[in-house]
């Protein structure tokens, strides 16, 4: 005897429907894919309603001066709101819900600039967020130090003054440093401090040095250097972010980190390509470095880095970083002015997280590394 039973009468809730009748080829005139693009769009809308009131803490937001731009060539980016860090910035930052941004200087910063030059430079930049926006607008912006890197030994001291003096959270550098990285013996004042100090560096990527841009970027079409398509490549579209995964492995491989095991470093955008990599490196990397360094390779990322999401309002880049990192190492950013604020905290507003690891990304993570509060 046949029944007449709906085949889908067991599959509770919308989900489950949808999932159901996917599977069935039952659509009502819309295609499987329909189905699923409205059922994650529902459950997108559920949890945007759901977490309107999470806080959050901006943990990659830029800065310039007029100055700084004319120094590095950037006047071109002037009408982004880069130098504003007034009533602009605060009210994009109310419309998107940002309670706190972690302010740092516009790559290359000052870290090219050599001698007393560049550490006075660095010291202004410093001071004007503490008696500018930071005193303003009290709870609203922190900052990582700029530092004059070309002078490393004072750079670890200008850390330790904007730490102790002023209350920044730490350092930003900006890709290679000249033609060095960080894991070059020189830079060893700098990271034995932050790690006695106890605060973070946070590696941001930097421009290419000529020698490596004429290599692997300038072979473009001279017509179409107009739209500066080899720059580009160069930098934000991809360059940069493989920069700052080989210098992140390139201070495993040296043993910065059995040197200083408790050195913090943060590196943004998703994680750089490195979640798209990470199998293979740690399977590679760990047969040929078993006997030189002091743990397994893939421990040193979950001890000794952490990731933001600046820029890079994904979720399937977020569940792939997920995978292979701790939600405990993981903390939001927008990369303003580069990336509009709200988009990205109603993105991670949006995600089909539980409501704790949600909070760890906004701000709990944030709080807890670098000891403040929203």
């Amino acid at each position: 005897m046949k029944s007449n039973a709906n085949p889908l009468q067991h599959l509770t809730g919308r989900r489950g429907f949808l999932a159901g009748a996917a599977a069935l080829g039952i659509g009502a005139g819309l295609s499987t894919h329909a189905i699923s693009s409205r059922a994650e769009a529902d459950e997108t809308a559920d949890f945007l309603q759901r977490d309107q009131d999470l806080p959050f803490i901006g943990t990659e937001e830029t800065f310039s001066t007029h100055e700084l731009m004319v120094l590095n060539d950037r006047l071109f980016l002037e009408d982004t709101g880069l130098a504003e860090l007034g009533p602009r910035r605060i009210g994009a930052m109310d419309e998107a819900g940002l309670n706190v941004q972690i302010l740092s200087a516009h790559t290359p910063g000052v870290q090219n600039v050599k001698g007393r030059k560049g550490i006075d430079f660095a010291y202004r930049l410093n001071k004007m967020l503490v008696d500018g926006p930071m005193a303003t607008y009290p709870g609203r912006f922190q900052a990582f130090a700029t530092l004059p890197l070309q002078s490393p030994e004072a750079s670890a001291d200008e850390l330790e003054r904007t730490v102790r003096e002023d209350g920044f959270l730490g350092c930003l550098t900006n890709g290679i440093i000249g033609k060095k990285f960080l894991d070059h013996p020189d830079f060893e004042p700098l990271l034995a401090r932050a790690e006695t100090l106890d605060v973070p560096m946070y590696i941001h990527p930097g421009l290419p040095p000529d020698e490596v841009f004429q290599i692997y970027y300038s072979n473009m079409l001279p017509e179409y250097q107009k739209e500066f398509q080899d720059q580009v490549l160069s930098i934000s579209a991809y360059g940069w972010h493989q920069e700052v995964v080989t210098q992140c492995l390139r201070m495993i491989t040296s043993g910065v980190f059995d040197r200083h095991p408790k050195l913090q470093i943060i590196i943004g955008h998703m994680g750089e390509g490195l979640p798209f990599f990470y199998e293979r490196i740690v399977e590679k990397m760990g047969e040929v470095t078993e006997k030189s360094l002091d743990k397994p390779f893939e421990q040193y990322f979950h001890e000794n880095f952490w990731f933001t999401t600046s820029a890079f309002p994904q979720t399937e880049l977020l569940d792939l970083l997920l995978k292979h990192i701790s939600v405990d190492r993981v903390m939001f950013a927008t990369d303003y002015p580069f990336a509009d604020m709200k988009t990205q905290t109603d993105w991670l507003r949006g995600v089909a997280l539980p409501r704790e690891a949600k909070e760890k990304i906004a701000f709990r993570n944030a709080e807890k590394l670098f000891g403040i509060k929203v």
